[in-house]
């Protein structure tokens, strides 16, 4: 049995060695290999926890218990049961709904603040930055009410034509006093 446990430990170890080397290229190969099963909870991560957690629970029920095999695979397995489910209710499964994308669509900008940072002339182009996701795009732009707008004014983005935003001042309302 302690070959059994000691080769789960191992192989589980060096499958974490080798996802974090490879990441995603060993990761969307084994995810399509356990297609067929079409069980969300199969994900590469979870079953190598689980097999690690498996060998190891074994290693150290065998060392520092006085239990015979059968329990000890028990216990062994009822832990890596455990141990796999909360890998995929407290890892896999909240990073599948993570965000990881930062790309957006221009006509999306319609409605967005921004700050002009090249002055926009009343006919021609300037740049606004609008602060997208966690970053500042900078992007051509024009005046919408065909007045010239000064660097460092707060605008608003009426519309999208052609790739370049058409804006307006941000007209921002005053409390009543």
């Amino acid at each position: 049995m302690e070959a059994l446990f000691w080769g789960c430990l191992v192989g589980g170890v060096l499958f974490a060695i080798v996802t974090v080397l490879l990441g995603d290229v060993l990761s969307g190969a084994l995810d399509g290999m356990l297609d067929f099963l079409s069980v969300d909870f199969f994900k590469p991560v979870v079953l190598a926890a689980g097999v690690t957690v498996f060998g190891g629970a074994g290693i150290m029920l065998e060392r520092y218990t006085d239990l015979s095999s059968m329990p000890q695979v028990i216990l062994s397995l009822l832990t890596a049961i455990l141990i796999s489910i909360a890998v995929y209710f407290g890892y896999v499964r909240p990073m599948e709904n993570s965000e990881n994308s930062t790309g957006f669509s221009i006509k999306e900008m319609a409605g967005r603040i921004g700050e002009v940072t090249v002055p926009v002339p009343a006919q021609g182009y300037g740049e606004v930055m609008v602060k997208v996701g966690a970053g500042n795009t900078l992007h051509i732009a024009s005046s919408f009410d065909k007045k010239p707008v000064a660097t460092g004014v707060r605008v608003v983005i009426v519309d999208v034509a052609e790739g370049i935003l058409r804006v307006s001042e941000l007209e921002e309302r005053k409390g009543d006093d």
